[in-house]
């Protein structure tokens, strides 16, 4: 995987929803750090990430990997969160909610978001600035 180290934290989402392009959108522009880089998960890249991790090509859900594991669903969202500006950072307080609560919050969203991403207008290209992100 060119580009990336153990200590670079790799989103990996679904490169068919817009829903989820959005989302790796929304973490692009807000982590002015840089943190972050990412995979789709039927790349080579995040489909070996995957299965590295023994997790399986097709996830329902958002994947963070980083030095600290693989985390998945409301773990993923929330620890990207914490990484990115403010006031995005400060839902990182949601890591005191119980897993089963946010997860199934998660999964409700998870499993409407291809009617959500429908709704949506439809995505730019990503910008050169993301693109140089992506793994592959």
């Amino acid at each position: 995987m060119a580009g990336a180290s153990a200590q670079t934290p790799i989103v990996i989402f679904d490169g068919d929803c817009g829903f989820c392009q959005r989302s790796i959108r929304f973490i692009h522009r807000h982590d002015a750090a840089g943190h972050f880089r990412f995979a789709a998960r039927h790349s080579p890249a995040g489909a070996r990430l995957l299965g590295e991790s023994g997790i399986g090509v097709a996830p329902n859900s958002l994947v963070l990997v980083d030095d600290a594991g693989t985390w998945l669903r409301s773990d993923a969202v929330l620890r990207i969160a914490a990484r990115l500006d403010r006031p995005w950072s400060l839902a990182r307080a949601g890591l005191l909610v119980p897993r089963g609560v946010r997860d199934l919050a998660y999964r409700a969203v998870a499993a409407i978001r291809h009617r959500i991403s429908q709704r949506l207008p439809a995505c730019a290209l990503p910008d050169a600035a993301l693109r140089r992100k992506i793994v592959e």
